[in-house]
């Protein structure tokens, strides 16, 4: 057996003996099929878009941010889906073409005088595209599992959502050929991409962020708050594993179908073709039972009564208390409440708080929502990311209910001294306490009045208080933290002003009339 080259660039399996039987067919078709593969990866769009992908990828595995540290490994799996999207277009123009060269350098007929049937030629054109598959499998395993080993990584990836990319990847190559049996001209492609791009965006429409309804039966389940708060997996109503069963089935489905146009008769593709349609019913099927009351239910539970769906850790005095998939980040919460909590005075130092996660999924899934500043004396709130520029965001909060008590005293602002001794708390073990100073600031500015991000409302600060924040900052800290232990029932006395909060510190009083927040 050997593979030819004609003259119209289409590989074709020989033999010079009697018709192919058992091993001999397949051997030929792999041939084929590897040929095939070698020819497109020798394309200009799928070289292109291939190194496209990589690039995409190389930069995910190399950019950085201070929350990269505790990825929510529920959130990295569905990011891996978008990206193979560029190799699989190229896959399909490509394929299309593949399996039209014979048409287009008008050799169909030589073929009746081969030994290997039309529709085992198909399935090699079928078969090429399983190295891409593989390819992309690979790129999204090295991804996810970078992410997973890292000591932060919070939750559970799910292999159906991983395996949708891989999916993706093969149905288009499938669709290529099928196209180019179906509709056998070189248009059909871009065609059936405008197509499928309106279906999708109709989908979507229908679908909502969480892909339900009709948004289920596309390849790709598009989330609509891409980059917005994380929640936990079982609040999503993703059927991952139902989901990529039905790409699954469809791909089957699909290259059964243009092997039997093609005349593939046999009893094993019939069968196949049986188990295909099958497992696509079953998927599509199974995307849809789940409860959408009871889901309603359980995310308006999570977002009202999270107290109701968490689990709480004792540590130090203080209850910490999260989602299941957060909980190896209790110790990280405490970290920063002991910390700030040192630099308290009078009895703060030894208050008890309650840390609470929370969310809002009562609206969109996975929004970035503002959360409203809990009125519970002494409970703090914590979101679902962590790390990076959400340390000192909850630096904040706890420093807001150790002065204040609550945390919705923000909302009617902390003028005068608390808002110093606000941003003391926050600041005074910081190692890089200017910086963190700026990076909490709404604009990130160091000086005049700004917002004070918090995981809810946060403060505002004015700037005579930022004119005395920035003396303190300047003064050593052994200087300054005695003076704060000192005075500290007068510097969390709404009645002291930021004037009288710089004298008991011990730093220049700020000049102009302060206008504060009420």
């Amino acid at each position: 057996m050997s593979v030819t080259v004609n003259r119209a660039g289409e590989g074709t399996a020989t033999h010079p003996g009697p018709p192919y039987l058992g091993r001999r067919r397949a051997g030929a078709v792999l041939a084929l099929a590897r040929f095939e593969t070698r020819e497109l990866l020798l394309q200009i769009p799928v070289l292109v878009f291939l190194a496209l992908y990589a690039g995409v990828v190389a930069v995910q595995l190399m950019s950085y941010d201070g929350m990269d540290d505790f990825p929510v490994l529920h959130t990295v799996d569905r990011d891996t889906q978008p990206a193979p999207l560029l190799l699989a277009l190229a896959l399909l123009v490509c394929t299309n073409a593949a399996a039209l060269r014979s048409r287009k350098h008008g050799t169909v007929q030589q073929f009746d005088a081969l030994a290997m049937e039309p529709w085992r030629r198909d399935l090699a054109h079928l078969l090429s595209v399983l190295p891409f598959a593989a390819l992309t499998a690979v790129a999204v395993g090295v991804r996810f599992a970078r992410e997973a080993l890292k000591p932060g990584a919070i939750g559970h990836g799910s292999l159906g959502e991983l395996a949708v990319g891989p999916l993706t990847v093969l149905l288009a190559g499938v669709v290529g050929v099928v196209l180019a049996r179906v509709v056998p001209t070189p248009f059909a492609p871009i065609l059936f991409v405008v197509a499928v791009y309106l279906l999708v965006v109709i989908a979507s429409a229908a679908a909502g962020a969480d892909g339900e309804g009709l948004g289920r039966l596309s390849p790709v389940l598009f989330s609509g708050n891409a980059g917005g708060d994380p929640v936990p997996a079982d609040l999503l109503g993703r059927s991952a594993d139902w989901h990529a069963l039905y790409v699954l089935g469809l791909c089957a489905v699909l290259a059964c179908a243009v092997l039997l146009r093609s005349g593939g008769r046999t009893g094993a593709l019939k069968a196949v073709t049986v188990l295909a349609l099958g497992a696509t019913v079953a998927g599509a099927l199974g995307q849809a039972l789940g409860d959408p009351a009871a889901l309603e239910a359980a995310r308006r539970t999570a977002s009202t009564s999270p107290q109701k769906v968490q689990t709480c850790t004792t540590i130090g005095g203080s209850a910490y208390c999260s989602f299941t998939e957060w909980e190896n980040v209790r110790d990280d919460w405490a970290a920063v409440v002991d910390r700030v909590r040192s630099s308290a005075g009078g009895a703060a130092v030894n208050t008890s708080l309650t840390v609470r996660q929370r969310i809002d999924a009562t609206g969109d899934i996975e929004a970035d929502a503002a959360l409203t500043p809990s009125s519970t004396p002494g409970e703090v709130t914590v979101g679902t990311r962590w790390g990076g520029n959400r340390v000192p965001e909850f630096a904040v909060g706890v420093a807001t209910v150790l002065v204040a008590g609550t945390e919705d005293a923000s909302t009617h602002g902390l003028c005068g001294a608390r808002g110093v001794a606000v941003m003391w708390l926050v600041l005074a073990t910081d190692p890089t306490p200017r910086a963190t100073f700026r990076n909490v600031r709404l604009d990130d500015s160091d000086s005049g009045p700004a917002r004070v991000l918090a995981p809810t409302d946060g403060l505002s600060l004015t700037a005579q208080q930022t004119t005395v924040v920035q003396e303190l900052l300047s003064r050593p800290r052994a200087e300054i933290s005695p003076r704060v232990k000192a005075n500290w029932r007068r510097l969390t006395s709404a009645r002291t002003t930021t004037a009288e909060a710089a004298e008991l510190l011990g730093v220049a009083a700020p000049k102009g009339a302060e206008q504060c927040e009420e």
